[in-house]
C-alpha cells in the first residue's frame, strides 16, 4: 500500500523512458534490465516488475498481486518471451501483496527460490495466517481508540483477514538476503540496502556498475509510500525509520543512478526526491502542530494531513489514513512534543507545554 496523497510533479524530475511497456511485453532500461508493467486491482493500478539478465536465465524482482489478470498476463510473456530462458529465482523487495501476491505461483512453476528478507518472510508468513480469523479485540479497541464510529469498525470486521486472499501459498522455506550484502547477478554485481518505514526490512537493490537503483516502494517518485502504525504494535515510531532510511539511501548512493521504482516510472533525480520526502514530512509535522492547538482525535487530524477527504464508508483508505496519522503522532510523542490521554475510550492528542510554547 502506498500513502494517501500525491506529492511531486512528473516534470520536477527527469523521466527518460516516454511510456511503460504494453501488457504482455518488456522494455529494456538498461543492459540486461527489463521493466514489466503489472496491473493491479486498487486504485494505484500497476506496479513495476524488473527482470535482471542472470546468465542461464532470468532473475525477477517482485511479482504481482494474486488474480487472475496477473496469472494470464503472465503466461503471455512467457508464451511471446523471444529469449526462451527460464526463471532462475525470485526476489521479493518486502511483504505487501503486490510485490510478492505470485511469488509462490511462480516459484512453483519453475522450481526456483525465492529471495527475501528474514522480516519481510516471517511478517507476510504471520499476516497470511490471519486469513478466516475474526478481527482481534485488541485491534478493534485499537480503531475505536483512534476515534472510529461503530460503523467503520463493522466493516472493518468484515474486511479482517483479506490480506491472504491475494497472495499465493508462499514457499516453505527461502534464501535470506541482508543489508549490505553483495549479491551476484549475472555479469553484475547488487548490493542490498534495506530501508524501514514502509515495511520492517524492504530490501532495495543498487548496482553501481550499471548506475541502477531498484527502489521497491522506498523511493517514489510522485506519492509517498505509506508509513504506518498498526495494532499489533501500538506505539511504534516508524516514522523515525523512515527518516533514517530517507538520510541513509542519499548518504550511499549517487544522485546520478536511474531509479526503478515499483509505481510511477523509472527516474533521475534521487537525492532531489529524497530531499523533497524529508521536506514534506516535516511540512506535515508542521501542520500537525497548528492543528493541535486543542485537544484532538486522530480522526480529527485528517484534513491537516491529507489533501482529499478520508470517509469512514471507504475502509481501506480510512486505515492507511489512521495509520499514517499515528505515525506522525508517536513520533511527536517520542521527541516530546506531543501528549496523549484516553478519555472515556478514545484517545486525545494535544502538544506538550515546552511544544506550545517553542510555537507562540
Amino acid at each position: 500500500m502506498d500513502g494517501v496523497t500525491e506529492d511531486a510533479p512528473k516534470a520536477s524530475l527527469i523521466y527518460p523512458f516516454e511510456a511503460p511497456p504494453a501488457r504482455g511485453t518488456t522494455l529494456e532500461v538498461v543492459p540486461g534490465v527489463h521493466w514489466i508493467r503489472m496491473p493491479l486491482p486498487y486504485a494505484l493500478d500497476h506496479i513495476n516488475l524488473w527482470v535482471l539478465d542472470d546468465g542461464a536465465g532470468w532473475a525477477l524482482v517482485d511479482t504481482g498481486t494474486r488474480t487472475d489478470e496477473n496469472a494470464q498476463v503472465w503466461r503471455e510473456l512467457f508464451a511471446h518471451a523471444p529469449d526462451q530462458r527460464s526463471l532462475t529465482r525470485v526476489f521479493v523487495t518486502h511483504m505487501h501483496p503486490d510485490h510478492v501476491g505470485m511469488a509462490g505461483w511462480l516459484t512453483r512453476k519453475f522450481g526456483i527460490r525465492m529471495w527475501m528478507t528474514r522480516l519481510e518472510y516471517l511478517n507476510c508468513r504471520v499476516m497470511v495466517s490471519d486469513t478466516g480469523r475474526e478481527a482481534p479485540p485488541e485491534a478493534i479497541e485499537f480503531y475505536r481508540q483512534a476515534g472510529w464510529s461503530e460503523a467503520a469498525i463493522e466493516n472493518y470486521r468484515l474486511r479482517f483477514g483479506n490480506f491472504g486472499k491475494h497472495i499465493h501459498a508462499l514457499p516453505e522455506s527461502f534464501r535470506r538476503i541482508r543489508d549490505g550484502e553483495e549479491l551476484q547477478i549475472g555479469a553484475h554485481r547488487w548490493r542490498v540496502l534495506v530501508g524501514r518505514g514502509h515495511s520492517p526490512e524492504h530490501a532495495c537493490l543498487y548496482c553501481a556498475e550499471l548506475d541502477v537503483l531498484i527502489s521497491g516502494d522506498q523511493v517514489l517518485p510522485r506519492i509517498s509510500s505509506n508509513v504506518s502504525v498498526y495494532p499489533t504494535e501500538p506505539d511504534a515510531d516508524p516514522m523515525s525509520e523512515w527518516l533514517a532510511s530517507i538520510e541513509r539511501l542519499k548518504r550511499e548512493v549517487p544522485d546520478t543512478v536511474l531509479v526503478l521504482p515499483s509505481h510511477n516510472e523509472p527516474f533521475r533525480g534521487l537525492h532531489q526526491r529524497l530531499d523533497r520526502l524529508a521536506q514534506g514530512q516535516q511540512s506535515a509535522f508542521e501542520r500537525l502542530r497548528q492543528a493541535l492547538s486543542e485537544p484532538r482525535r486522530v480522526i480529527d487530524l485528517f484534513s491537516a494531513l491529507f489533501a482529499r477527504p478520508i470517509r469512514e464508508t471507504d475502509v481501506a483508505l480510512l486505515g492507511m489514513a489512521t495509520g499514517e496519522t499515528l505515525a506522525c503522532l508517536n513520533h511527536l510523542i517520542a521527541r516530546g512534543e506531543v501528549w496523549r490521554e484516553l478519555r472515556e475510550g478514545c484517545h486525545w492528542y494535544g502538544l506538550t507545554a515546552a511544544a506550545d510554547a517553542s510555537a507562540r
